[in-house]
């Protein structure tokens, strides 16, 4: 039953996503030319939810769907790391004209070829499971 929930969430999430333009390259490609807000109020509004949902889980110390208590882990601050990961992330972006949240949005909007990118995107995040243990941290 849970998985059902967890199915229907997330085609809720797309449907918001679709709909809300969030998947649409023309306004990536807006955002990236800075001729547009609306990219930004949508990041800039996930980002606020995102704090506020952080802060609530650490002060009540919110259990997860398993009833075990939700640790938030403290990240190693290293400017290299940040930097260079979004670096990449922003030229991947760019040049694919999505970021990973909205590539089924667009498999399930019937843009069939990002499944290009979601196999390669599947591929890297494998390879950097398998490395990530060699790079620095």
């Amino acid at each position: 039953m849970r998985k059902l929930l967890f199915i229907i969430l997330g085609v809720l999430f797309g449907v918001v996503m679709y709909k809300a333009e969030a998947a649409s390259w023309f306004r990536i490609y807006e955002m990236f030319n800075f001729q547009s807000f609306h990219m930004y109020g949508f990041i800039g509004t996930a980002l606020v939810v995102g704090v506020i949902a952080v802060q609530i889980i650490k002060r009540t110390q919110a259990k997860d769907i398993d009833g075990e208590k939700i640790q938030i882990a403290d990240k190693a601050k290293s400017i290299p790391r940040y930097l260079i990961g979004g670096i990449l992330f922003g030229l991947g972006w760019a040049l694919v004209g999505a970021c990973p949240g909205p590539l089924f949005v667009l498999l399930g909007a019937g843009v069939y070829s990002i499944l290009i990118v979601i196999v390669f995107a599947l591929i890297g995040t494998y390879l950097y499971g398998l490395l990530r243990h060699k790079l620095p941290h």
